[in-house]
């Protein structure tokens, strides 16, 4: 945890490091998109600035054909907020976004677009044990409801192909976040489901587990397309955050039995 965030720390130390995290804010970017963004720059340059970035685990690199794609990683800065700034904070900011959110819906307008969502953490488990909290455990740690305000719900996940990830309350009421079209355990599982947005949206997302160091990297990949609000990127990339890199990562290190 302390080498983690001391890269972190370093990733975040440089301008030019910064301002390419902000760039890759708005929209993924190929290194050769990204040196465009800094004529006064070497190329070179940029590659060590993003070789920092990728081992500080700010930047996820995904090959796309012949080229490779740089995403933001914002997981360990969601982290390191944990540690050193939500606890003395979190009321105020909580606050603050909260406000921020009610001021930017105010007529908000839909668009015809897409969105991918790419993030990457560690949590010290076998692979095993987090792909059963993913799944057979997701009622557990899975924070996020849909229904009614005052009605009790309960998640159930079945991790085979057709299965389903359904939130229930009520005698015959819930909601399917997600249908199983393919499983291979415990490497991989992926879905498509809405995810809460609503309307002619197509989403899929997938779960990678990678065993390093004695642990588990878990890889996320969510991707929609269609009649897309424009908080919505936002909102999925923070949510995916809060429930993979603060409530998962905790349940399973800390809590799982």
């Amino acid at each position: 945890m302390s080498e983690g965030l001391s890269n972190v720390f370093k990733a975040l130390g440089h301008p030019i490091r910064r301002e390419i995290l902000d760039i890759l804010k708005q929209s993924p970017k190929t290194t050769g998109e990204l040196d465009e963004y800094f004529p006064e720059v070497t190329r070179y340059a940029i590659m060590k600035h993003l070789k920092i970035l990728e081992e500080g685990n700010l930047v996820l690199v995904r090959r796309e054909g012949k080229y490779k794609r740089n995403f933001l990683n914002a997981v360990p800065l969601q982290e390191m907020h944990n540690r050193w700034v939500g606890k003395y904070m979190q009321p105020t900011a909580n606050s603050l976004l909260k406000l921020r959110s009610a001021v930017e819906q105010i007529g908000g307008k839909e668009k015809v677009g897409e969105f991918r969502i790419e993030q990457e953490l560690f949590i010290n488990a076998s692979r095993e044990d987090v792909f059963k909290a993913l799944t057979e455990k997701v009622e557990d740690w899975w924070e996020f409801r849909i229904a009614p305000k005052g009605d009790t719900s309960h998640f159930t996940f079945d991790p085979v192909p057709g299965g389903q990830f359904i939130e229930k309350w009520g005698e015959n009421d819930g909601a399917i976040w997600g249908n199983v079209y393919f499983v291979n355990a415990p490497e991989e599982i992926r879905l498509f489901g809405h995810l809460g947005m609503q309307g002619a949206v197509n989403s899929a997302y997938t779960y990678r587990l990678q065993e390093k160091e004695g642990g588990t990297v878990l890889q996320l990949s969510h991707t929609a397309s269609g009649v897309i609000q424009n908080q919505w990127e936002q909102e999925h990339t923070k949510g995916w955050e809060y429930l993979l890199g603060t409530l998962l990562k905790n349940y399973v290190e800390n809590k799982m039995e």
